[in-house]
């Protein structure tokens, strides 16, 4: 898997900044098939910052019920928890 494609998007929520602000952790929906290692590579090669240590998990998929259908609304997805390394920060999330 490229470099590039391991990122999706950030997540950008009140918990996730106060973690970005505080802890210097940064929060990222990454591919489902991403590994920390590729999630680690992806984020020094993008940002260009140095990654202390990458928490992943896997969100739940959403469903709903319709008598006794059990549909999925939103698919299961992947996230990545990045902490970097004391007095670096990714722009991206400054001053949202």
């Amino acid at each position: 898997m490229h470099v590039y494609e391991v990122i999706r998007r950030p997540i950008i929520t009140e918990k996730s900044m106060i973690a970005a602000e505080d802890e210097n952790k940064y929060v990222f929906e990454v591919d489902m098939r991403a590994n920390k290692l590729q999630v680690k590579d992806a984020v020094e090669v993008a940002f260009g910052v140095t990654v202390e240590d990458v928490r992943i998990a896997v969100m739940p998929a959403k469903t709903r019920r319709r008598g006794r259908r059990v549909m999925i609304r939103k698919p299961k997805w992947k996230k990545a928890i990045v902490t970097l390394a004391p007095g670096e920060s990714i722009q991206l999330f400054e001053g949202v």
